[in-house]
């Protein structure tokens, strides 16, 4: 019986050449390291900053005053990157939400997805299997021609998964990666508790896959 092929489905790509990128990766943790007086000093060269969610509001508009590059972001599990005005919550200000979205930046194009797989009843920050499968399955669309990086809060299934339901890997994300190929994705969740090396290289898609618990450089 053969089967109709998937219309999101690209060719996997090839080794990728060094873009040349410095990329700043943060998750889950206010840095002592970057949330100080000092900040930027001691880090150069950094293109482009990507936080994977669950980083205060105020955090995210600190990297936004420090840093002269795009700080893209996605929300997290806790939802917690709101900054309080009066008696309302808004978004902060001064760096790019991702979610659900493909953008371009630092002559990277970003597909991002914020969340983590539903683990409770209640939580905004959490999606069911449905929504993952429909929302990343529309990621895919928009990301059909190429996207360098995906930005997730939860990890795809594989080595990054958690060892307790909350931070279970993610499928949808993992289908994601079939899909699209993309030579990186960064994501969080993961806390440093969970004894999980910071990154691997995923066999099916070839993506450079990167834990961006606290704080660490990467070159793309």
């Amino acid at each position: 019986m053969t089967h109709a092929p998937d219309p999101y489905q690209r060719a996997p790509r090839r080794a990728p050449e060094p873009t040349g990128r410095r990329l700043m990766l943060l998750a889950d943790f206010v840095h002592p390291f970057v949330y100080r007086e000092g900040f930027p000093q001691g880090v150069e060269g950094v293109d482009l900053v990507l936080a994977a969610g669950d980083l205060p509001g105020y955090y995210l508009e600190f990297l936004a005053t420090k840093m002269t590059v795009p700080v893209v972001y996605v929300h997290g599990n806790h939802e917690n990157e709101f900054v309080t005005e009066g008696d309302r919550r808004v978004p902060p200000r001064g760096v790019i939400a991702a979610h659900g979205r493909v953008i371009e930046e630092a002559g990277l194009r970003i597909a991002g997805w914020g969340g983590a797989p539903r683990y409770r009843d209640k939580g905004h920050g959490q999606y069911t299997d449905t929504q993952g499968r429909f929302g990343l399955a529309r990621l895919a669309w928009r990301a059909r021609r190429g996207v360098d990086v995906l930005l997730t809060h939860a990890p795809p299934t594989g080595p990054h998964a958690g060892t307790d339901y909350a931070h279970r890997g993610c499928e949808s994300i993992t289908r994601f990666m079939n899909r699209c190929h993309p030579r990186l994705v960064v994501h969080g969740h993961i806390h440093e508790y969970e004894g999980r090396k910071e990154e691997y290289r995923d066999p099916v898609s070839g993506a450079r896959v990167v834990n961006a618990y606290g704080y660490r450089l990467l070159d793309l």
